[in-house]
């Protein structure tokens, strides 16, 4: 059993070498992420998508594509793609978590929302989970992002400038001073 752990892990983590070059991300399962997790801690960024949703396929092609978007959650962060309409089981924290309402004839229309989705109240989409290293829940943010937008997320959870920042006022005082990086 210890010899396909450690294949496994193996393969990501040369997946993920292989994904950096390519300026892609290298995206796992959120099992993936938290076993992961244990050996070399990050925290994980989950994009909840659904295969209906128009600004998900946007932030596919214009964020996540984007080289110094990948460059930076390939470096700091596990990336899990995740589909809330989907039905996929999914083990996280002890639970176990389906989608016991899905509809196979509405795969790619709207269906029910997974509950993995709910356990984070996931109201709309896209929306991207921030989870810390030991995969506790930081916030979510709602919404298409630009590379420039998300980066400001990226940078402030990867520092945990977050941590504090319990005002919008604060938050605003934060958004003024950054300073994106990221290009186009």
């Amino acid at each position: 059993m210890k010899k396909y752990i450690v294949l496994a892990l193996f393969t990501v983590f040369a997946t993920v070498s292989m994904s950096a070059q390519k300026g892609e991300i290298n995206w796992v399962t959120l099992e993936e992420a938290v076993e992961l997790q244990k050996k070399k801690p990050k925290k994980i960024i989950m994009d909840m998508y659904t295969a209906w949703c128009g600004p998900c396929k946007m932030l596919d092609r214009n964020t996540f594509q984007n080289k110094d978007v990948a460059e930076y959650v390939n470096k700091h962060y596990y990336a899990v793609k995740f589909n809330a309409e989907g039905n996929e089981a999914v083990n996280f924290k002890g639970k176990k978590y389906g989608n016991p309402r899905y509809d196979p004839a509405k795969a790619k229309r709207r269906n029910s929302s997974h509950e993995l989705a709910r356990y984070f109240s996931i109201r709309s989409y896209p929306t991207m989970v921030f989870l810390d290293e030991k995969a506790d829940f930081i916030a979510p943010i709602i919404g298409y992002k630009t590379p420039q937008q998300l980066e400001l997320y990226l940078k402030m959870f990867k520092k945990d400038e977050h941590v504090g920042m319990d005002t919008q006022a604060k938050f605003n005082d934060y958004y003024k001073k950054f300073k994106a990086e990221f290009g186009s």
